[in-house]
């Protein structure tokens, strides 16, 4: 069944374009640049798909299901969620974003998992590893493809886009992580975009990924090394992926206890190199050093002259360096505009 995003949800998120262009820088000024992505998609569909994720993942996924005895018209109801799947230690193993099919309370869940395409046959081992006699099936949906969405100037033409092409589009929602990575489209493999977002251009995926760079966005294994990044340093609390109140969930324990501890001393963080790095040259978890020679972090992912590192916050401020090849790369960090303002600086 095809299905598009609330018009609710579209009005919601329309208002807030205005930030989102002034934060990109190359989205140009048509209707909005599509990327399409190397993410994979899973069905997950049954009576107790919801409950199944509830226990693997870091988000509320009932929230999908409309399990709090709300009417099915109710506004507001999440199109999508972002979350993490841990491990028994509580150590980031896949970053996903979980979307909503089902449109009642009466109808089947029917929920679709967005992964790192490389990853598409270990989550799904890793999901069917904890199945056991659950109602629910699992199946990867090769016909479909995934797109990033940012709008230019038109953005009105995307909320009404679905409307006009639901025969080739599956859903159009806003981004659930943060504004400024704009919506997250789903359609059938070979449709025509042009069709279902009037103006729109197909862009190239390293400037989806100098955005998410410039942003701080962690995106697949990449970023996030499975059994290496922790939820709460990666963000995970800031981009609406984390629900402190849902119960047990594998890897909790260590998730909830530094939560209410209070204290995270190294986040992800966009950095700026003096120049940009050579390919494939940087070893993964790098050293980021003070001008002291102090390790102030490791440097995770990027491309050009722009990353993402893990950062001690108590060093972002100093003149910072990334030994490549012998040579000092002097580097700087910041914190971005759409963290809350509450944020540590």
């Amino acid at each position: 069944m095809l299905v598009r995003a609330g018009a609710a949800a579209a009005a919601t998120a329309t208002t807030t374009l205005p930030g989102l262009r002034r934060l990109w820088r190359g989205g140009g000024s048509g209707a909005a640049a599509c990327f399409q992505l190397n993410r994979a998609l899973l069905a997950v569909r049954g009576a107790e798909a919801a409950i199944f994720l509830q226990g693997l993942l870091t988000n509320d996924v009932t929230r999908l299901v409309e399990g709090d005895g709300a009417p099915p018209s109710a506004a507001g109801l999440p199109r999508a969620l972002y979350a993490h799947a841990l491990n028994v230690q509580g150590r980031c193993l896949y970053d996903v974003i979980l979307y909503r099919l089902h449109e009642s309370p009466e109808e089947e869940p029917h929920i679709l998992l967005e992964c790192d395409g490389g990853v598409l046959e270990a989550i799904q081992k890793h999901l069917k590893l904890y199945k056991i006699r659950r109602k629910v099936n699992i199946a990867p949906c090769l016909d479909l493809s995934l797109w990033a969405v940012v709008p230019g100037d038109q953005a009105g033409d995307i909320a009404d886009s679905l409307a006009k092409s639901a025969d080739q589009a599956l859903i159009l929602t806003p981004d659930p992580r943060t504004e400024v990575m704009g919506w997250r489209l789903i359609t059938k493999k070979g449709a025509n975009l042009s069709e279902i977002i009037p103006g729109s251009q197909i862009g190239n995926i390293q400037d989806y990924h100098r955005h998410r760079y410039k942003q701080g966005i962690p995106e697949g294994v990449k970023d996030l090394p499975p059994g290496v990044a922790l939820p709460l340093e990666s963000n995970l609390a800031y981009m609406n992926g984390i629900s402190f109140t849902k119960g047990c969930y594998v890897g909790q324990e260590l998730t909830a206890r530094t939560h209410h501890m209070g204290v995270i001393r190294k986040r992800l963080l966009p950095v700026h190199f003096s120049a940009p790095l050579p390919k494939d040259s940087i070893p993964e978890g790098a050293e980021i050093l003070t001008e002291s020679g102090k390790s102030a972090g490791k440097f995770r992912a990027g491309g050009g002259e722009l990353g993402i590192a893990l950062l001690r916050l108590a060093n972002i401020n100093e003149p910072l360096c990334l030994n490549i090849a012998g040579d000092k790369v002097k580097l700087t960090a910041n914190i971005p505009e759409w963290w809350p303002k509450t944020a540590s600086k």
